[in-house]
């Protein structure tokens, strides 16, 4: 009985140390996608991910980036069986962090009472990419085309109504938008002085507008604070090529979830991105995966995207 036991325990301390090595081993996967987010071929191509994988967690995006860079949809095993497709025999998974929670009882040791609380865990899943998987025969495919494989270009028009959506959008907000004509080349601009007003150029074919307004909703959202004044972030001419990559990212990404192709105009922007602290390379990606979270929620909000089989998609 002894000797089962021993070997049981051992055979969890095993286990638990295999756990700790591969996220060690995913966490150091996601270092080194940050470092190379630091170069602007790196920031493109993490910004050409979000398009597809906008829903989930940015250390995420950059676990998949790294094991699977083709990478274009991706579910669990059971997942793809719900779709009508089936993982192929011998195919290597990519390990991404799920979440869940455990509830556990407290008791405080002045009053003696009880409380339950939950304790977050981050599971490590396996997930496949749809080029991982074939039609099961008889079986219907429930696969959905991405939004991103219709591509109508920047000076083209607005074909589903982006500029009218994101101005909903932020109008909602309490900020006022108008069209006026602007001079030199700017194409809009956002007021962050109490005024809580974007102007766009009204000469402005209509997917260039598209773009412009989800340009200038990024300022409004991630560059003011809910009165419309500047949020303090110091010297402020210092930080303005942080604040056009931020916004000119969600732009590029918003408007390829709506079926728009921005980047004739949004790669000058990125390409400007060259040599940046890791640090603040990860929190702009941060602020950026926000903000894309937040407009396109407001303009699909019957999306859902599942990240894993058992467990919710990790929201860190």
């Amino acid at each position: 009985m002894g000797s089962r036991r021993t070997v049981s325990t051992r055979s969890a301390e095993q286990k638990a140390a295999d756990r700790r090595a591969k996220a060690e081993q995913m966490q150091a996967q996601i270092a080194e996608q940050v470092q190379a987010m630091a170069e602007s071929t790196g920031w493109r191509e993490w910004l050409d991910y979000l398009a597809n994988f906008h829903s989930y967690s940015l250390r995420n995006i950059l676990l998949i980036a790294a094991q699977r860079p083709d990478a274009t949809q991706v579910a669990g095993f059971r997942t793809w069986q719900s779709l009508g497709r089936q993982v192929r025999k011998g195919e290597r998974a990519i390990r991404i962090f799920g979440f869940s929670s455990k509830k556990v009882t407290e008791t405080d040791p002045a009053t003696g009472e009880e409380s339950q609380t939950r304790i977050p865990r981050f599971p490590i899943l396996s997930v496949f990419d749809i080029a991982q998987t074939d039609p099961i025969d008889g079986t219907e495919d429930r696969t959905v085309t991405e939004p991103g494989d219709i591509v109508t270009h920047v000076q083209g028009e607005d074909e589903t109504g982006i500029y009218d959506r994101v101005a909903a959008f932020i109008t909602a907000q309490g900020w006022t938008i108008t069209r006026e004509q602007i001079a030199g080349t700017t194409n809009g601009y956002t007021r962050v002085d109490g005024t809580k007003q974007i102007v766009v150029d009204a000469d402005l074919a209509p997917a260039q507008a598209a773009k412009t307004m989800i340009h200038e909703t990024a300022h409004a959202l991630l560059h003011a604070d809910p009165d419309g004044n500047r949020v303090d972030t110091g010297d402020v001419e210092a930080h303005r090529g942080i604040r056009e990559v931020e916004a000119e990212s969600v732009a590029y990404v918003v408007a390829a979830l709506c079926g728009l192709d921005t980047s004739a105009y949004s790669v000058g922007y990125i390409t400007g991105w060259a040599d940046g602290d890791p640090e603040l390379v990860t929190a702009t990606a941060t602020r950026v995966l926000a903000c894309v979270h937040r407009i396109a929620d407001a303009l699909h909000p019957h999306d859902d995207q599942d990240d894993t089989d058992s467990a919710a998609p990790d929201a860190a």
